[in-house]
């Protein structure tokens, strides 16, 4: 019903915002793959509240337990259910908010959808969801890294009205969680917190876009029709909580150039086939051609402000809403770890798919 990912490497999510935990069940991981706690925790870190000033203040250490699938530092290709237990929940927050709607979060659409809903939080519509994600993410890292030393460095390109200049070389990771904001553009980076910090002292939010670079990815990953790269990656993108667009490449640009614009012409190099310039972002037909992967996805301000809004009450009735709890007034930091991980899910199955059609069988000629 929604809460799985995935087809050969395969991911299902659980817990609630302010439950007793949260966490995933990893199914398909081939055995053998070296995989400590120590390997799940650095992701995790990234995407865990409180780690900075523009973040929510709320302080959980995110500390992951692996239940199974791993025997003496290695996956055993059984399935591996990693838990995370909520420490710091506080529900007393949320007591307004048990019979009145908040303006453009999920509280009214569960309430439609199920008949009841989990208002500490938000439930499964916090993005606290998303620790699972972070978590198995960081076992498809790790297997695509050793399948063809994949690199993939998602950023931060704009928050509200600030954009950093385009970046020609492909992102080194230290430069971009060198800023709180993870924009690898300081003087960027600081007009962009200066920026999250205004709207919070006004207890209002603002949204963005990140930018997400992969390299090394090899040709032929991907299939036609239905389940192209591009459209697997913008189910994943868009699944994230305040997702609002997805483009791959030259995108929404693309429509401003000319068909010799926009074609990427082919070139013999070394090792195989180049294209001299990469407006199809490294996807062509659904599959990978070899280019550098790049997409870019739009978050929107986060839902809940600390201001009087606008709402309605179970009972149907005009009121408003004064916001409480701990809220991120700019989801694109913590977004970054969250981006990453999921690109890693997408094409660590679409990696499992290419082997398993093209290894399988050995037909005779």
């Amino acid at each position: 019903m929604g809460n799985s990912f995935g087809t050969l490497f395969r991911i299902s999510t659980w817990g609630e915002s302010h439950g007793g935990s949260v966490g995933v069940v990893v199914d398909g991981c081939p055995p053998g793959l070296p995989l400590t706690v120590a390997d799940l925790q650095l992701e995790l870190e990234r995407r865990r509240p409180g780690q900075s000033k523009i973040t929510t203040p709320r302080k959980e250490s995110d500390t992951v337990e692996i239940l199974s699938g791993v025997h003496d530092g290695h996956t055993l290709g059984t399935p591996i259910a990693l838990n995370v237990r909520n420490r710091d929940a506080r529900p007393e927050a949320y007591a307004e908010m048990q019979e009145k709607f908040r303006p453009s979060h999920a509280d009214y659409t569960y309430q439609m959808k199920f008949g009841r809903r989990m208002p500490e939080g938000g439930g499964r519509s916090s993005a606290r969801e998303t620790i699972g994600r972070v978590a198995a993410g960081a076992i498809a890292r790790k297997i695509l890294k050793a399948a063809n030393d994949i690199d993939i460095v998602a950023y931060v390109e704009t928050v509200h009205d600030i954009t950093m200049s385009p970046m020609d070389a492909f992102p080194e990771r230290a430069a971009v969680d060198a800023t709180p904001v993870r924009c690898p553009d300081p003087a960027t980076a600081e007009r962009m917190v200066d920026r999250i910090k205004e709207v919070r002292a006004r207890g209002d939010s603002v949204g963005g876009i990140i930018r997400c670079r992969i390299r090394n990815l090899p040709p032929g990953l991907g299939a036609p029709v239905f389940d192209r790269l591009e459209a697997d990656l913008a189910k994943a993108m868009l699944s994230i909580p305040a997702t609002k667009g997805f483009e791959v490449g030259s995108g929404f640009a693309g429509t401003a150039m000319t068909g010799s614009e926009h074609n990427d012409p082919f070139e013999s190099a070394a090792g195989g086939v180049r294209t001299q310039t990469n407006n199809s972002g490294g996807v062509q037909g659904g599959i990978s051609n070899g280019e550098e992967l790049y997409f870019r996805t739009a978050f929107k301000p986060t839902a809940t402000i600390l201001q009087k809004q606008d709402t309605v009450n179970t009972a149907g009735e005009n009121v408003t809403l004064q916001g409480r709890g701990r809220h991120d007034p700019c989801v694109l930091p913590r977004a970054v770890p969250i981006v990453e991980a999921m690109s890693a899910l997408v094409l660590v199955d679409h990696w499992m798919r290419q082997f398993a059609q093209n290894r399988s069988f050995a037909f005779s000629s």
